[in-house]
């Protein structure tokens, strides 16, 4: 998203396509193989920086790219029709210098159009060899099942993934959509895993975050709906970071990335620095007591009817059940 960085994307990064050949080599480096974009990030300019970094060494790459928002002021350009989901596909391929996309997502719910139409337009985007692979964003569990359930009475291309808001800050996904994940088979691409830089040790309670913080202009996602929650969990990532001589950045990120059913976390940076330190979380391990310690300061009450599942049938819970409820069985 920091690439092109215009407009409302201006306060993630505006990095130029120098600046992107400089995070692709350190990314690649560092063993990441996947890029992932949107047509909507900067109008289509971060595609275009991506192709024009990549050049020929684009096929040691893996890129996903969505489509859904607004590309226009006309009535067709948003949305999930089969219109807009094959116009914006050919549209990013052009962008992006490309033949195929790796993963092409939708990048969020469109509850006006029939999703027999939206499915069968991105199956005949696989078929065509436009698209290899298809996700969705931010969907429901029932939105996801009901996807899913189409596509296999109608024997269209699933869904491989779903990418999905998910930190220590914000734990939401674990009740119904990580489970629905796992029952699937469709992995968790992880978006946003240090809450749009709240947990990278920078915002302390009592404290003034550094100038030029997204958090203290106009960026306002994800929501904080509970301050003293918040600061009580990047005080534990602070001090569990110190214990291993890292960043409380790389705590959240392995945190994340050690949960159930997560295939992959997405980071962004402003600069190759931030992009080290955060890549760094790859190795780190945290304990099972620092896990559970995390997931005590983080965490809420078991809603129904998973509560109730917890105190009466833990003796027939599959692990799709378990991966929120193991924590909560005596």
């Amino acid at each position: 998203m920091g690439f092109g960085g215009t407009g409302w994307a201006t306060p993630v990064g505006t990095i130029g396509v120098d600046g992107a050949k400089e995070e692709i080599a350190v990314a690649k480096d560092l063993g990441v193989n996947m890029i992932d974009t949107a047509d909507v990030y900067s109008a289509g300019l971060s595609e275009e920086i991506i192709g024009q970094a990549l050049g020929s060494s684009r096929d040691d790459w893996l890129i996903g790219t969505k489509v859904r928002m607004p590309m226009g002021d006309g009535q067709n350009d948003a949305g999930l029709s089969r219109h807009h989901v094959i116009r914006g596909a050919e549209a990013s391929l052009r962008r992006l210098g490309t033949d195929y996309i790796d993963l092409f997502q939708l990048h969020e719910w469109d509850g006006q159009t029939p999703l027999e139409e939206t499915l069968t337009a991105l199956d005949d985007l696989v078929r065509s060899g436009k698209v290899r692979y298809v996700g969705c964003s931010n969907y429901a569990a029932w939105q996801m099942m009901k996807a899913l359930g189409i596509s296999d009475a109608r024997q269209l291309e699933r869904f491989a993934s779903n990418q999905l808001y998910y930190s220590l800050q914000a734990r939401d996904i674990e009740t119904e959509i990580v489970p629905a994940c796992l029952d699937q088979g469709v992995g968790i691409l992880v978006w946003s895993p240090i809450a749009g830089g709240l947990l990278s040790g920078k915002y302390r309670r009592g404290v003034q975050a550094p100038a030029g913080s997204r958090h203290l202009t106009e960026w306002d996602e994800p929501p904080v709906h509970d301050e003293d929650k918040l600061y009580d969990t990047i005080e534990l990532a602070v001090k569990i970071g110190e214990s291993h001589g890292v960043s409380a950045a790389q705590v959240s990120l392995a945190y994340i990335a050690q949960k159930p059913g997560i295939t992959s976390v997405i980071v962004g940076a402003r600069t190759p620095e931030q992009l080290r330190d955060s890549l760094g979380a790859a190795s780190l391990e945290l304990t099972a007591d620092e896990i559970g310690a995390l997931d005590d300061v983080s965490g809420e009450p078991l809603r129904y009817p998973f509560w109730h599942q917890a105190n009466t049938s833990t003796d027939r819970l599959s692990p799709a059940d378990l991966s929120q409820i193991a924590r909560h069985i005596k």
